[in-house]
């Protein structure tokens, strides 16, 4: 027997003795919720967690947020984004608002200030807001020069990386046309704006094209792209890396080219498909200047869990590494639950934080009061130090 398999056999041993005690005294199984939990909602609330984002502001203190989606919000019509922040590098967090008009949204620092960047709702305007005192209060959008950057609505994306190069931001985005169904009709675009501009004047925004995917593409197995990353090539040009919908568990993603006037996107189906663990979920990709590689935290399907439908088994969360963004390598193992069914650990964000990364998870665990309505419908926003993640060199890295 392997080494890892003897290391998950241990893991699974553990969860299944405590469900074991749980069972025997009648009550819910012993709750240690991974990482620190900034929010917990009950899934009996109908409401579940979504779209996690973290920032550091200039003075070091932490910001965090996520929306909220599920039959009791108002993710279609006006959503909401609860806001928090921990002044001690992510041991304690307090919220600090909650904005209304706001879903699927990047936390962003540019130039001292706070910025709120994504939709208003599901499939809804592009909005920007602005906050001066750390994310207690924002500025409103409420038109083309206070932060409404998009108004034709039907746009999706994830809290995804918002990238400084070349003097620009660059930010991705989809637009679902036309507008019926998820994920078949979404078109893959980029919004960039110079560093200096006003970044809440709509006018400083320009976007490229929005390319639409084809089912034939990847041999047929093609679902969907969606929610993604905007990262420097190893050539120097911006690219969209994005998440593919598939049913086979051999997940990809798919390269999409930026022009340099942030006007124009391309996409070649022979070669711009990568073999991407977790590729079928939500992953952020950044690139470290000090090891001279990018890095993602994402969703795999760890090899006893494999099985068609990939994008739905989300138990597996790993640090994966890249030295040119087409070779993607499993480093660790940070997350792992043996039931796919109601635990995830799923879109997380995260920024390097000197020689550790700082995330934010979206995670679907036991809590007492009858765990996650699914791996999918998340019941807390959980915080994570991977420390000195550049020494991980296997999956059986400690978290």
């Amino acid at each position: 027997m392997s080494q890892r398999e003897i290391f998950f056999q241990i893991v699974s041993a553990t969860i299944s003795i405590l469900f074991r005690l749980a069972a025997a005294t009648g009550g819910e199984p012993p709750t240690t919720v991974p990482g620190v939990v900034i929010d917990h909602v009950p899934a009996s609330s109908g409401l579940y967690v979504g779209s996690p984002s973290i920032a550091v502001l200039p003075n070091g203190a932490y910001v965090a947020s996520h929306d909220f989606f599920g039959p009791k919000s108002n993710e279609f019509t006006k959503a909401r984004t609860a806001v928090f922040g921990s002044a001690d590098r992510g041991k304690s967090w307090k919220k600090l608002s909650e904005v209304a008009g706001a879903f699927w949204s990047s936390l962003f620092v540019h130039r001292g200030a706070l910025y709120l960047l994504g939709p208003d709702r599901h499939h809804g305007n592009i909005l920007i807001r602005r906050s001066m005192d750390g994310g207690v209060t924002w500025t409103e959008p409420k038109d083309r020069a206070t932060g409404l950057l998009r108004d034709n609505g039907e746009y999706h994306c994830a809290p995804m990386p918002v990238l400084e190069h070349a003097g620009r931001l660059w930010r991705a985005f989809e637009w679902r046309h036309p507008p019926v169904g998820w994920g078949v009709n979404y078109r893959s675009g980029m919004l960039s704006a110079p560093v200096d501009a006003d970044l809440l004047n709509a006018d400083s925004w320009t976007n490229t094209n929005f390319l639409p995917s084809d089912r034939t593409w990847n041999g047929g197995d093609m679902g969907a792209w969606l929610e993604g990353n905007a990262v420097v090539a190893p050539d120097g040009q911006v690219v969209n890396v994005l998440r593919v919908q598939t049913r086979s568990p051999d997940e990809k993603a798919a390269i999409v080219r930026i022009s340099a006037d942030g006007k124009s996107a391309s996409f070649d189906p022979a070669t711009g498909f990568v073999n991407f663990p977790g590729g079928a979920k939500k992953f952020a990709i950044r690139f470290d200047p000090q090891s001279k590689r990018y890095w993602s935290l994402a969703s795999i399907i760890h090899p006893r869990h494999r099985a068609p439908n990939p994008g739905g088994i989300r138990n597996t969360l790993a640090l994966t590494c890249s030295d040119d963004l087409r070779q993607w390598t499993v480093r660790a193992i940070v997350l792992y639950h043996p039931d796919p069914k109601k635990h995830g650990f799923q879109y997380v964000d995260w920024l390097f934080d000197g020689d550790d990364l700082i995330a934010v998870c979206r995670t679907a665990y036991d809590d007492g009061q009858g765990g996650a309505h699914n791996a999918h419908d998340a019941n807390y926003l959980t915080f994570h130090r991977i420390h000195d993640f550049r020494s991980k060199t296997s999956a059986l890295g400690e978290p």
